[in-house]
């Protein structure tokens, strides 16, 4: 299924193109990183269609005064770092009765300085694939109520700097470097999408894997404006580039694949694919990660085999689990 469809759409698109003709009243999503960058516009396009949104926060009072601008979104207390987190907000949805329609994981930490949570573990893996594992995971039961869900793991491009290392996922006995470490907590959230697909597909929840484009948001923080003007991110002024082409986005053009893929007639059928420019992407031509960081890479890029590999999703998902267990 890795092949593009032709789905009419472009890397220009926005979410307000593919969110047309789309109607979400009674369905439920809940949106992580929702109050924010790619994720506000994509609960902003949920609502719009008339969908009940949630949107898990650590900060519930900064997510509310973010999200005051958009009716009707219900903040929740969530710690994706916080294993104890997890399980509450889940059990409280859980404990409401409702089936959940739509569950897009688009909350992230990108390149940042070696910081590892309570149990050890390396942030950007933690957050960016574990507590997001651990949340899926748990809201299976109103997944599977929903007959018909999908669920939207927010990955990147940055997949290509680096697999995931089964041995060493938490930097225990290799040298930190802040971008390998991204580039296999991206890696991982495709693998995700593949496993959970592969094992929840028969009860009617279909998972999928995207990378937005380059947006220049708060997930850039710890990246030098110098490195970004250099990379082709900012230009002279150090204002963000907005070239749809070479995959420099804005919020809404960015949103518009995950977006598509939570909700659009057109993937019916499909699942365990990785998405770009809202469409399903090539596979790339070559399975050597890209030791070459924050440079613009013209056009699709696709997905790197390895981040597709069935026996790697196997053991990404095994490995997850006993993260869990051991934590």
């Amino acid at each position: 299924m890795q092949t593009p469809m032709g789905s009419g759409f472009t890397a220009a698109s926005t979410t307000y193109d593919v969110m047309e003709g789309i109607d979400l009243h009674g369905k439920v999503a809940i949106v992580t990183g929702g109050y924010s960058g790619l994720g506000k516009e994509t609960v902003r396009a949920f609502r719009s269609a008339g969908a009940d949104v949630i949107v898990p926060a650590r900060d519930v009072a900064r997510a509310a005064g973010e999200l005051a601008d958009i009716d009707g979104v219900v903040v929740d207390e969530l710690d994706l770092l916080d294993p104890a987190s997890i399980d509450a907000f889940a059990e409280r949805f859980l404990a409401s009765g409702r089936a959940l329609h739509i569950l897009v994981n688009s909350a992230g930490i990108m390149a940042n300085p070696l910081t590892r949570d309570a149990r050890g573990y390396e942030s950007q893996f933690a957050t960016n694939h574990l507590g997001h594992f651990q949340l899926t995971t748990r809201l299976l039961p109103a997944l599977r109520q929903a007959g018909g869900a999908r669920v939207v793991a927010v990955s990147s491009r940055g997949h290509r700097y680096s697999a995931v290392d089964f041995d060493d996922p938490n930097f225990e006995h290799r040298e930190y470097a802040p971008y390998p470490a991204y580039g296999q907590s991206k890696t991982a959230n495709v693998l995700f999408a593949v496993e959970l697909d592969e094992r929840e597909r028969a009860n009617g929840i279909r998972a999928f894997a995207v990378h937005p484009g380059s947006i220049i948001t708060h997930l850039t923080r710890y990246s030098n404006r110098e490195t970004l003007r250099e990379g082709g991110f900012l230009d002279e002024n150090y204002e963000p580039i907005i070239d749809p082409e070479r995959g420099l986005k804005t919020a809404e053009q960015g949103a518009a694949t995950q977006v598509w893929c939570a909700v659009s007639p057109q993937l019916d059928g499909y699942g365990g694919v990785y998405c770009e420019d809202v469409d399903i992407a090539v596979v790339h031509g070559s399975d050597v990660p890209d030791t070459e960081v924050l440079a613009v890479t013209p056009g699709a890029f696709g997905v790197l085999p390895y981040a597709i590999d069935p026996e790697n999703a196997r053991r990404l998902w095994k490995l997850s689990e006993e993260l869990l267990d051991r934590g």
